[in-house]
């Protein structure tokens, strides 16, 4: 069964197609979750109890809802938001409408990173920074994320790879990509050929995510170079 199916031209040109689509819908959902992420992220990190402009009312929303949305399953928020899925693109399934859930999904998960990575950032270098009489934009921009994007592009390294995986779970309701034909042949056709060959490419695309990330974290490492 193996030579018969997975070796045939039309399986081939599916497997390349469901490459694309899944590519497409990591990457497009990981920069449109940067979009909102990034600044909720930033946010935490300026209006907390030590930030630069404490805000304790603006922070507590901020961390109750990327709390909520993390702590819902990827399955049953892709249920949950099909009415705002069929509102912004016209439909509940395919790719493009999966990147709606995704988004939604790898936010506040991003928040976290961008949080995280910002913390890391000593305390001295943003003090020195106000002391030269820096604004906030400047501080947040120039010094923080500046200071932090090493660890900035590791964390959207574990993003990407995250995505990906919800990604291929989108596959239960028709998202499209590997997690699809994943779940179509292995599950329903019982074709666990192609199903291992879908994760496979599936763990393929996550390593090179990660190598590729981490060695451009590496090369912008100021400590490293």
């Amino acid at each position: 069964m193996f030579e018969l199916m997975i070796f045939e031209p039309a399986i081939f040109k599916m497997l390349g197609e469901d490459i694309l689509t899944t590519l497409y819908m990591t990457l497009a959902s990981t920069l449109l979750g940067y979009a909102l992420g990034l600044p909720m992220g930033v946010a935490l990190v300026v209006t907390a109890k030590d930030g630069l402009r404490p805000n304790g009312l603006v922070y507590k929303v901020l961390d109750i809802t990327a709390n909520i949305v993390r702590s819902i399953p990827f399955l049953i928020l892709l249920i949950l938001v099909i009415p705002l899925t069929r509102a912004i693109v016209g439909k509940n399934y395919g790719p493009t409408a999966t990147v709606v859930p995704l988004t939604l999904a790898a936010a506040p998960f991003i928040a976290r990173m961008v949080e995280s990575s910002l913390l890391e950032v000593e305390k001295g270098v943003i003090e020195a920074a106000q002391s030269m009489g820096a604004g906030l934009w400047t501080i947040i921009t120039k010094v923080m994320i500046g200071e932090a994007r090493t660890s900035l592009i590791a964390g959207a390294t574990i993003v990407l790879g995250t995505v990906l995986g919800y990604s291929a779970m989108a596959g239960v309701v028709g998202g499209g990509g590997l997690g699809d034909t994943a779940i179509t042949y292995g599950y329903y056709r019982y074709e666990t050929d192609i199903m291992l060959v879908t994760v496979v490419l599936l763990v393929l695309l996550v390593q090179i995510m990660q190598w590729t990330g981490m060695k451009l974290a590496r090369k912008l490492d100021r400590r490293v170079n």
